[in-house]
Protein backbone atom coordinates (compact mmCIF):
# COMPACT_ATOMS: atom_id res chain seq x y z
CA UNK A 1 0.00 0.00 0.00
CA UNK A 2 3.20 1.79 0.03
CA UNK A 3 2.95 5.05 -2.72
CA UNK A 4 -0.31 5.82 -2.55
CA UNK A 5 0.42 8.64 -0.84
CA UNK A 6 -2.92 11.35 -1.19
CA UNK A 7 -4.76 8.69 -3.47
CA UNK A 8 -8.19 6.62 -2.61
CA UNK A 9 -7.51 3.10 -3.00
CA UNK A 10 -10.45 0.74 -2.60
CA UNK A 11 -9.64 -1.76 0.24
CA UNK A 12 -11.52 -5.36 0.50
CA UNK A 13 -14.55 -3.24 2.84
CA UNK A 14 -15.05 -0.63 0.30
CA UNK A 15 -13.44 2.30 -0.05
CA UNK A 16 -11.49 3.75 1.94
CA UNK A 17 -9.36 7.27 2.22
CA UNK A 18 -5.29 7.39 2.99
CA UNK A 19 -4.84 10.38 5.22
CA UNK A 20 -2.27 11.53 7.45
CA UNK A 21 -2.61 10.97 11.39
CA UNK A 22 -3.71 14.77 11.84
CA UNK A 23 -6.35 14.89 8.66
CA UNK A 24 -7.42 11.65 10.50
CA UNK A 25 -7.70 13.40 13.99
CA UNK A 26 -9.52 16.16 12.42
CA UNK A 27 -11.92 14.02 10.61
CA UNK A 28 -12.77 12.06 13.32
CA UNK A 29 -13.01 15.11 15.90
CA UNK A 30 -10.52 13.50 18.53
CA UNK A 31 -6.65 14.92 18.69
CA UNK A 32 -3.55 13.22 17.40
CA UNK A 33 -2.78 10.89 20.19
CA UNK A 34 -6.07 9.07 20.40
CA UNK A 35 -5.06 8.40 16.47
CA UNK A 36 -1.85 6.95 17.53
CA UNK A 37 -3.40 5.29 20.39
CA UNK A 38 -5.87 3.03 17.93
CA UNK A 39 -2.72 2.60 15.49
CA UNK A 40 -1.00 0.95 18.58
CA UNK A 41 -3.96 -0.88 19.68
CA UNK A 42 -4.80 -2.18 15.95
CA UNK A 43 -7.71 -0.80 15.55
CA UNK A 44 -6.97 1.29 12.48
CA UNK A 45 -4.92 0.20 9.18
CA UNK A 46 -1.95 2.08 8.22
CA UNK A 47 1.03 2.28 7.13
CA UNK A 48 4.34 4.33 6.27
CA UNK A 49 4.89 6.31 3.18
CA UNK A 50 7.79 7.21 0.99
CA UNK A 51 8.03 10.78 3.19
CA UNK A 52 8.79 9.07 6.07
CA UNK A 53 4.83 10.06 7.08
CA UNK A 54 1.98 7.72 8.88
CA UNK A 55 -0.84 7.13 6.98
CA UNK A 56 -4.15 6.05 8.39
CA UNK A 57 -6.80 4.58 6.02
CA UNK A 58 -10.50 5.33 6.94
CA UNK A 59 -13.47 4.20 5.53
CA UNK A 60 -14.84 7.07 3.14
CA UNK A 61 -18.35 5.47 2.89
CA UNK A 62 -19.23 6.32 7.35
CA UNK A 63 -19.56 9.93 7.61
CA UNK A 64 -15.98 11.14 9.46
CA UNK A 65 -14.62 8.55 8.00
CA UNK A 66 -14.42 5.79 10.37
CA UNK A 67 -16.38 2.62 10.84
CA UNK A 68 -17.27 2.14 14.26
CA UNK A 69 -17.43 -1.43 14.47
CA UNK A 70 -21.14 -0.92 15.58
CA UNK A 71 -23.89 -2.60 13.37
CA UNK A 72 -26.74 -0.24 12.43
CA UNK A 73 -30.15 -2.18 14.56
CA UNK A 74 -32.72 -4.30 13.02
CA UNK A 75 -35.92 -3.30 12.78
CA UNK A 76 -36.57 -5.59 16.13
CA UNK A 77 -33.62 -4.58 17.43
CA UNK A 78 -34.70 -0.92 17.61
CA UNK A 79 -38.05 -2.59 19.27
CA UNK A 80 -36.50 -4.53 21.65
CA UNK A 81 -34.25 -1.08 22.29
CA UNK A 82 -37.39 0.48 23.23
CA UNK A 83 -38.82 -1.75 25.52
CA UNK A 84 -35.45 -1.71 27.23
CA UNK A 85 -35.48 2.19 27.29
CA UNK A 86 -39.27 1.81 28.69
CA UNK A 87 -38.08 -0.84 31.59
CA UNK A 88 -35.53 1.58 32.63
CA UNK A 89 -37.31 4.57 32.38
CA UNK A 90 -39.84 2.20 34.69
CA UNK A 91 -37.34 1.67 37.18
CA UNK A 92 -35.63 5.06 37.60
CA UNK A 93 -39.30 6.00 38.75
CA UNK A 94 -40.08 3.11 41.29
CA UNK A 95 -36.63 4.44 42.64
CA UNK A 96 -37.60 7.69 43.10
CA UNK A 97 -40.70 6.57 44.82
CA UNK A 98 -38.58 3.86 47.16
CA UNK A 99 -36.06 6.77 47.77
CA UNK A 100 -39.11 9.07 48.74
CA UNK A 101 -41.07 6.28 51.18
CA UNK A 102 -37.73 5.93 52.81
CA UNK A 103 -37.61 9.50 53.31
CA UNK A 104 -40.51 9.65 55.20
CA UNK A 105 -39.97 6.40 57.08
CA UNK A 106 -37.05 8.06 58.58
CA UNK A 107 -38.47 11.07 59.43
CA UNK A 108 -41.84 8.87 60.73
CA UNK A 109 -39.06 6.84 62.99
CA UNK A 110 -37.02 10.30 63.87
CA UNK A 111 -40.38 11.98 65.52
CA UNK A 112 -41.14 9.18 67.10
CA UNK A 113 -37.80 8.50 68.94
CA UNK A 114 -37.95 12.13 69.74
CA UNK A 115 -41.71 11.81 71.07
CA UNK A 116 -40.37 8.53 73.11
CA UNK A 117 -37.05 10.63 74.69
CA UNK A 118 -39.68 13.11 75.74
CA UNK A 119 -42.03 10.56 77.41
CA UNK A 120 -38.92 8.75 78.68
CA UNK A 121 -38.23 11.75 80.52
CA UNK A 122 -41.75 12.55 82.57
CA UNK A 123 -41.60 8.83 83.67
CA UNK A 124 -39.93 10.18 87.01
CA UNK A 125 -42.81 12.93 87.01
CA UNK A 126 -45.52 10.46 86.92
CA UNK A 127 -43.66 8.13 89.40
CA UNK A 128 -43.23 10.00 91.84
CA UNK A 129 -45.19 9.85 95.48
CA UNK A 130 -48.89 10.32 96.33
CA UNK A 131 -50.26 13.56 97.22
CA UNK A 132 -51.56 14.17 100.23
CA UNK A 133 -54.85 14.65 98.02
CA UNK A 134 -54.78 10.93 97.05
CA UNK A 135 -53.97 9.58 100.29
CA UNK A 136 -57.09 11.48 101.84
CA UNK A 137 -59.50 9.81 99.38
CA UNK A 138 -58.19 6.53 100.50
CA UNK A 139 -59.28 6.94 104.10
CA UNK A 140 -57.60 7.74 107.42
CA UNK A 141 -58.19 4.55 109.19
CA UNK A 142 -57.65 2.06 106.73
CA UNK A 143 -53.29 1.69 107.55
CA UNK A 144 -51.48 3.08 109.73
CA UNK A 145 -48.05 1.90 108.21
CA UNK A 146 -46.28 3.88 105.81
CA UNK A 147 -46.26 0.68 103.49
CA UNK A 148 -48.45 1.66 100.12
CA UNK A 149 -51.53 -0.51 100.49
CA UNK A 150 -51.92 -3.11 97.36
CA UNK A 151 -53.99 -2.01 94.25
CA UNK A 152 -56.13 -4.20 92.36
CA UNK A 153 -56.62 -4.02 88.75
CA UNK A 154 -60.34 -4.30 89.04
CA UNK A 155 -61.07 -1.20 90.92
CA UNK A 156 -61.24 0.46 87.54
CA UNK A 157 -61.66 4.74 87.69
CA UNK A 158 -63.04 4.65 91.47
CA UNK A 159 -59.28 6.52 91.97
CA UNK A 160 -57.56 9.07 89.41
CA UNK A 161 -54.17 6.95 90.26
CA UNK A 162 -55.05 3.58 89.81
CA UNK A 163 -55.33 3.45 86.58
CA UNK A 164 -52.00 2.59 84.51
CA UNK A 165 -49.87 6.03 83.99
CA UNK A 166 -49.51 5.80 80.16
CA UNK A 167 -53.64 5.73 80.43
CA UNK A 168 -53.24 9.00 82.36
CA UNK A 169 -51.32 10.25 80.00
CA UNK A 170 -52.95 9.54 76.58
CA UNK A 171 -56.41 9.18 77.97
CA UNK A 172 -58.66 6.49 77.50
CA UNK A 173 -60.82 4.82 80.34
CA UNK A 174 -60.22 1.00 81.24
Amino acid sequence: MEGNAGMDTGGPAGDTQRVTIAEAAQMLGVKEPAIRKRIQRGTLEHDKGEDGRTYVYLDAGIPGGMDTGIPEPSAGQEERIGELKDQIAYLRDQLSEEREARRRADTIIAQLTQANATLAARIPELEAPESPEDASVRGAGARTTDTPEPRSTTEGTQEPTSRPWWQRIFGGRQ
